[in-house]
């Protein structure tokens, strides 16, 4: 079953157990997501989805910290209950040393030396740490790694 699928499943059963907050969250996913592939024209696949998830926590995330700072504890529950429904879809996080071994091995399939191999160690990492990893601080690992 396709994570799409999957999550019109989920919208199914939010409906008939009337949880009015999952059932928004989710319909607000499947929307994005339709959108998205109205917009392009294609038919998402589960790590294109994935994207569009990870997109959608980190705008929660930011929401919430600017509600804190505003606060408006309210809004903050909303969202934090929003990203809990998110994450659900979310494959587990990699551990530090799974993302060091996979760096590596991205180094060597690219033949990287120096920093001007980035470009080519990101495009073989990205698809694989999608959802799994925040990108920008394994971004800052590769660097290390090449630079020293």
């Amino acid at each position: 079953m396709t994570l799409k699928a999957m999550i019109t499943e989920d919208m199914k059963d939010a409906m008939r157990a009337k949880a009015a907050p999952r059932l928004s969250t989710i319909r607000m996913l499947l929307a994005a997501i339709k959108q998205r592939e109205v917009d392009e024209r294609i038919e998402l696949t589960d790590a294109d989805v994935l994207a569009i998830i990870d997109k959608m926590i980190k705008q929660r995330r930011d929401s919430i910290t600017q509600f804190q700072a505003g606060k408006r504890d309210d809004l903050v529950a909303s969202e934090q209950a929003e990203v809990a429904v998110l994450q659900g879809y979310m494959p587990a996080p990699l551990a530090d040393a799974e993302i060091d071994a996979l760096i590596a091995e991205a180094i060597s399939t690219a033949g990287a030396t120096g920093i001007a191999g980035m470009g080519k160690v990101m495009a073989i990492l990205k698809p694989r740490l999608a959802g799994r990893a925040d990108i920008g601080a394994v971004s800052i690992r590769i660097k290390a790694k090449l630079a020293g």
